[in-house]
């Protein structure tokens, strides 16, 4: 059926919901076939009589009696070429028009009603050629005993206002197909036999066609061909919207739709509603006679259910030539934008864009609960040279589970969660779930305020939380009812969070990282996770997050060899397995996985406004021979052992991060003394490298050399005095932070107040006297869960800190309390005290009193503020008071006040304290002009400041 123009006569009735396209005029055919030569143009015509009598046969009863008359005389038996010959009527001009095939496509018997005063109905009358057509009848009648046979074996299809053209093709060779009608009067189409080379353009045997107007096409089939269709249905093709969806083809409109286990399949266009042929294998196709791809949904029957779906394959890609440039630079910054899966409104549907980075697959399909996790009729497009494949699927939102199912080199297939998942099922489920963000922040006066000073300049006091186990069993929404009053009533400034990025093994205390973009689902949701920050920063408390990007675990739904090869991980085997935790290291030499991973970095900031960035392991991502032994790694380009991929990404990770998140800082955990660490990385230190870039540095070393003093008898730290004073050789080499971390406190380490010599009284002495002299060092300082009221028994990620120390009803409660009370008052007097924090970083900030006391077993130094402000800290890491203890001042403070004292009564000590001032006496001492004499407590630190 072809389509005609406007005409000046009556039109003839469609069935309800049928709509009748135009036909050309008497004198557009007559002119078109002068200048057209169509060598199969006879056999067609031929081939189609037979269909046209059995359309003429079933036209219905309500048909105009002119078309019935005319489809009777519509096909002479041995004419080899046909005119409409049009005939004008009175003044009425009311025209009825016989159609003659000119082309392949069909003929079809058409009439039209006359008017009340006159109806003409013409008769068709078989020509010879004339001369000058001489060439184009010999070749049509050459061909006609083959096209005969073909026509033979078509079926006249059933003219109804639910089917038009349908063509079916088998695998090998698809045969000749004809068109049927509609229930109106119409020209049959004749298509041509479908090849697997024409299947999906229909170029490739209707060259001479394609110049013809479309009323004069010739009409292909619009079968899926045989190698398209055996690719879609092993997930091995790279351009399904290329061969499904609708296409303009000689002849109309081809429409293609693959859907697996459907019984039947509808074109819906408007008034058009037209069943497609079931070619099989879940593939359907039809012709119809269209002159350009109209807005269209599918009608798809299931067995028990019929779904109305726009269909996936019309539309055009969601991602940009900007988007794949830049991550085929590493440079989209704001990755998680453009690749997983996102809900959205496309071309004016709703719908969700898929969008995943495998270069090396041979195919990529979606599979989720909207499809039974079957993937095969969701099939993504591959996007060029930049390795990403996408597809939009409609009618698909938040909640569905999915992931890619993607066709290895080797022709395998494996199911794999999606690297750039926002949010995931509950471990051990591993699916990935669509979800989108609906959160409305409330700290704009938080974030507005924390870039007023850097981290290092400014009071930084961190309670370190693994977040499962803090209160077990509370969501993200029950700890942000708890968590925030309990840090913000101890004082600390920030808290510090363990992996809150989906991690499959509990154990793991989330180190071993699946899902980088995607909050651990076993708290809440994403928008809960946001819902805990933003009450911490109403309640005036930061926010920092470990973050882990020097390695990755190998299960095989996630990201070890995600398309069938290396690809996050490192090519070379040696540089991939890291040694000493069975998983695999990031190739940070790769554009897109450094892409990656800075974007994630600048994921957690932007999206839930993450504070800062603690970063694990970092000592592990700068060396190529951490943990391997002579043979297993391979020097760099300078014959050096430094990993220069890992370097280059940290530089542009830090410098990213404090370029577009303003207030953010960044913390290395690196335990050597790899020089510039927090140096900026446009600053070349003495090793010829830039600095890496990061706003602070754990100091590691201070850790182990204070915690080795303090787990000696006093009687023996004499020996081990330069353990307590070596940190100050170092200390303004790079911006510490001294942790007391989870690492310390499991896995035999014992607790902090366990690590302590002594009974019980002097194990609890002896940790509130470190605290003391901890808060006071130069350096920020982080304290793990549990330790803040000496828990005893070792942190276990399975039940969490032990709370019930705290219980009114137990015995020892006032003991932990008192601890958990001298924490408080040094983050109050601490965040009060500018001496304490301001010059941290600065040699002007600090000054020895006493550094050299070993027999003594005493450290006594000086803070300063910017002005000059004084604050005194002495500790005494012996059992014994020690009386009128001298100790030289500045000699400009008139008098000094004991602000703390650790072995206060209410923090469960012996009460040995210094109530009054203390004034000076101009008796020179260590080097200064003045002295006071003090009464040192026992295991005790104390503060004193200028009264």
């Amino acid at each position: 059926m072809t389509p005609r123009p406007e005409s000046s006569g009556s039109r003839p009735k469609g069935t309800a919901g049928e709509k009748i396209p135009e036909q050309p005029t008497a004198a557009q055919k007559k002119s078109a076939a002068k200048k057209t030569s169509v060598p199969k143009q006879a056999a067609a015509k031929k081939a189609t009589a037979p269909a046209k009598k059995a359309a003429a046969k079933k036209t219905p009863a309500a048909q105009p009696p002119a078309t019935k008359a005319t489809a009777k005389k519509a096909a002479p038996a041995k004419t080899t070429a046909k005119k409409a010959v049009a005939k004008k009527t009175g003044a009425q001009k009311a025209t009825a028009t016989k159609a003659a095939a000119e082309k392949a496509t069909a003929t079809k018997a058409a009439a039209k009603k006359t008017t009340a005063k006159k109806a003409t109905a013409t008769k068709a009358v078989a020509k010879k050629a004339a001369a000058k057509k001489a060439t184009t009848t010999k070749a049509a009648a050459t061909k006609a005993a083959a096209t005969k046979t073909t026509a033979s074996k078509a079926a006249a299809t059933k003219a109804t206002a639910a089917k038009t053209t349908g063509t079916k093709a088998t695998t090998a060779k698809p045969p000749a197909k004809k068109a049927p009608t509609k229930k109106a009067p119409a020209k049959k189409a004749a298509t041509k036999k479908a090849t697997a080379g024409n299947s999906t353009t229909g170029a490739g045997t209707a060259t001479p066609a394609q110049t013809l107007p479309p009323e004069m096409e010739v009409a292909v089939s619009p079968a899926v061909g045989a190698a398209d269709r055996e690719r879609l249905l092993n997930g091995t093709h790279h351009d399904p919207h290329s061969v499904l969806g609708a296409h303009p083809v000689p002849g109309g409109i081809a429409f293609r739709a693959f859907r697996p286990y459907a019984l039947s399949v509808t074109v819906v266009a408007g008034e058009v509603r037209a069943e497609l042929e079931d070619d099989g294998e879940g593939f359907f196709s039809g012709l119809l006679p269209l002159r350009e791809v109209p807005q269209y949904r599918l009608l798809v029957e299931y067995e028990g259910t019929v779904l109305d779906t726009e269909d996936a394959y019309r539309f055009l890609p969601t991602l940009g030539d900007l988007d794949l440039h830049l991550i085929g630079e590493g440079r989209h910054e704001q990755l998680w934008t453009a690749l997983g899966a996102h809900p959205m409104t496309h071309q004016g549907v709703t719908g969700t864009r898929f969008a995943v980075w495998a270069p090396n697959a041979l195919g990529v399909r979606v599979a989720g609960t909207f499809n039974f996790w079957d993937g095969t009729g969701h099939v993504m497009r591959s996007l060029g040279s930049s390795g990403v494949w996408e597809v939009f699927l409609p009618d698909i939102g938040e909640g569905e589970l999915y992931k890619f199912e993607i066709t290895r080199p080797d022709g395998s297939k494996t199911l794999r969660a999606d690297p750039m998942a926002r949010r995931t099922e509950v471990p051990p489920a591993t699916s990935s779930v669509i979800t989108s963000s609906e959160y409305e922040w409330g700290d704009d006066e938080w974030l507005a305020r924390r870039a007023e000073a850097p981290a290092h300049e400014a009071p930084f006091s961190v309670y370190e939380v693994h977040l499962p186990s803090w209160r077990p069993g509370l969501t993200y929404r029950q700890l942000a009812e708890q968590l925030p009053g309990y840090v913000k009533n101890l004082g600390f400034t920030h808290v510090e969070l363990m992996p809150v990025a989906e991690h499959p093994f509990g154990g793991s205390w989330g180190y071993q990282v699946t899902g980088f973009y995607a909050p651990t689902a076993r708290l809440g949701t994403p928008d809960d996770f946001r819902y805990l920050v933003d009450s911490l920063h109403r309640a005036g408390i930061g926010v920092l997050m470990d973050w882990v990007p020097a390695h990755f675990p190998r299960d095989d739904w996630a990201l070890a060899e995600f398309d069938g090869r290396p690809l996050y991980e490192h090519a070379d085997p040696l540089r991939a397995a890291h040694p000493d935790w069975g998983t695999l290291e990031f190739d940070y030499g790769r554009n897109e996985v450094r892409n990656f991973l800075v974007a994630n970095a600048l994921y957690w900031c932007e999206e839930f406004h993450i504070d800062g960035l603690r970063v694990d392991a970092v000592a592990s991502m700068l060396y190529l021979d951490y943990s391997r032994e002579p043979g297993q790694w391979t020097p760099n380009e300078h014959g050096g052992r430094e990993n220069l991929d890992a370097v280059a990404f940290l530089q542009e990770m830090n410098a990213t991060v404090y370029r577009r998140v303003p207030g953010v800082v960044t913390i290395a955990e690196e335990s050597t003394a790899w020089d510039g660490v927090t140096r900026a990385t446009h600053h070349k230190g003495p090793s010829g490298f830039g600095g890496l870039g990061f706003g602070l540095k754990w100091n590691m070393g201070w850790m182990h050399d204070s915690l080795e003093y303090m787990s000696h008898e006093p009687v023996y730290r004499k020996y081990h005095h330069h353990e307590m004073t070596f940190s100050m050789v170092y200390a303004y080499s790079e911006n510490y932070v001294l942790p007391i971390s989870h690492d310390e406190v499991v896995h035999g380490k014992r607790s902090l107040v366990s690590k302590m010599p002594g009974d019980w009284w002097q194990q609890r002495a002896n940790h509130r006297a470190y605290l003391g002299f901890m808060w006071a060092h130069p350096g920020k300082q982080l304290l793990f869960m549990g330790q803040e009221f000496a828990q005893g028994a070792e942190w276990s990620e399975a039940h969490g800190p032990d709370w019930w120390l705290l219980d009114p009803g137990y015995g020892a409660e006032a003991e932990h309390r008192g601890v958990r009370d001298l924490v408080r008052d040094l983050n109050t007097v601490y965040r009060a005290t500018p001496a304490l924090w301001r010059l941290d970083t600065d040699p002007a900030g600090f000054e020895w009193v006493v550094g050299d006391a070993a027999d003594d077993n005493v450290l006594a130094f000086l803070r300063l503020d910017p002005e000059g402000t004084p604050v005194l800290s002495v500790s005494n890491f012996a059992p014994v008071v020690r009386q009128d203890y001298r100790l030289g001042v500045p000699e400009d403070v008139p008098a000094w006040h004991e602000t703390v004292n650790t072995d206060a009564a209410r923090y469960g000590g012996s009460d040995v304290t210094n109530p009054d001032p203390v004034k000076p006496e101009a008796q020179p001492w260590h080097g200064r002009p003045a002295s006071i004499r003090l009464t040192l407590p026992p295991l005790a630190t104390v503060w004193l400041r200028p009264a």
